[in-house]
């Protein structure tokens, strides 16, 4: 069965990375994958692992002047791809991706299905309520399935909807892993007790957050250092940001105890270095970033929100904070920094839960067993 996988991304975020790992473990006696997407750094990965890649343009739709004309022109060329391949469902990542193809598979006249992977603008800006409220109903009635990658954002889609965790490719991340390499590649002293954080650096996801604990810490533990894993060259707001970050960092004295490595394409020599991560940002989808750290037995520090509490049991195999405790954030990371035996742990118990829970393999035999559902209801 073909199956037509449709993204919108120009980048690799964290919907593209777990669309990659699916389409990397897919059974392809079951489930043959092709992928239609704008090119770029999703398109070559694909490429990377064999799957048939179909260029197709999906330009933002939100303020665009153009919307109905761009919507038309790409649904109409994902359609023709879907028919010209014989794909019997089109399998939707996120948001934009699923206006064209809620259109295309109309045009077509195959089923589609819509993965939700992502919090829409309306959850974090009320005012774009209205709108994001009509296309999710639209949405929700258009696919024949809906699946949410967290329960998080499944309740806040009208639509009732089929909840599956992302997952990692377990077998590639070794809690025995050795950080002495990346210490010694950064120049942070191979003695130090490091706590991290890894992600885009985006406003939203916290450094700011994270330099303020930083410094509480720092005062209180001067041998910490820190390191900050992540980037967006692309992205002016994050090269704006960026720059914010190295002020802050300097104004509440880290600029001697904080690392700034930027993008990593590999990030488990990082999280090998250091001691726990912690999580300092507004809620999120999932948190691919977070079962990673579990993934090398690393505990993780975070705000109970989003879908956080999914990933982490409080207390069991990380520490949650209440949202934007800031202080609570940081008496978390202090107490572990302080308590080696609960740190250990900790990170058993979240390499545990992410072998249980989050192994790739159960993500995928959980969506394997949905296309044959969508087929027989089409019918």
């Amino acid at each position: 069965m073909i199956v037509l996988f449709v993204d919108h991304a120009s980048g690799l975020g964290g919907a593209e990375r777990s669309l990659l790992l699916l389409l990397a473990h897919l059974d392809r006696a079951v489930v043959q994958p092709e992928l239609a997407t704008v090119g770029g750094p999703v398109a070559d990965a694909a490429v990377a692992l064999g799957v048939p890649v179909h260029h197709v343009a999906m330009p933002r739709l939100r303020r665009s002047a153009t919307v109905g004309v761009d919507v038309w022109h790409g649904a109409n060329a994902l359609a023709d791809v879907a028919l010209r391949r014989g794909a019997r469902l089109i399998h939707a990542n996120t948001v934009r991706a699923a206006l064209y193809s809620a259109l295309a598979a109309r045009i077509a006249g195959i089923p589609w299905l819509w993965h939700m992977r992502d919090f829409w603008l309306s959850e974090t800006e009320p005012s774009h309520g209205g709108l994001d409220g009509m296309l999710k109903r639209l949405l929700g009635r258009s696919a024949l399935r809906v699946v949410a990658n967290s329960r998080a954002v499944a309740a806040h889609l009208p639509t009732a909807s089929t909840v599956i965790h992302n997952g990692i490719d377990l077998a590639t991340f070794d809690p025995s892993q050795e950080g002495c390499a990346f210490r010694q590649q950064w120049a942070i002293p191979p003695d130090a007790p490091l706590v991290g954080m890894v992600g885009r650096l985006r406003p939203w996801k916290g450094q700011d957050q994270f330099l303020r604990m930083g410094a509480w810490i720092a005062a209180r533990r001067p041998d910490v250092r820190f390191v900050i894993v992540g980037g967006n060259p692309l992205h002016e707001e994050a090269n704006r940001y960026t720059k914010e970050l190295r002020r802050l960092a300097e104004s509440v004295g880290l600029r001697d105890r904080l690392t700034f490595t930027g993008q990593l394409d590999d990030v488990r020599p990082a999280l090998a270095a250091m001691q726990l991560m912690v999580h300092a940002g507004q809620p999120e989808p999932f948190g691919l970033v977070t079962v990673e750290a579990m993934a090398m037995a690393k505990p993780v520090v975070a705000f109970r929100h989003g879908a956080t509490p999914e990933l982490i049991e409080d207390g069991i195999s990380g520490l949650l904070a209440a949202p934007n405790d800031g202080g609570a954030l940081a008496r978390h990371v202090l107490a572990l920094l302080n308590d080696d035996a609960q740190r250990e742990r900790l990170g058993r118990a979240a390499r545990a839960r992410a072998e249980r829970y989050f192994d790739i393999e159960r993500t995928v035999r959980e969506m394997e067993a949905l296309y044959p559902q969508i087929l027989e209801k089409k019918q």
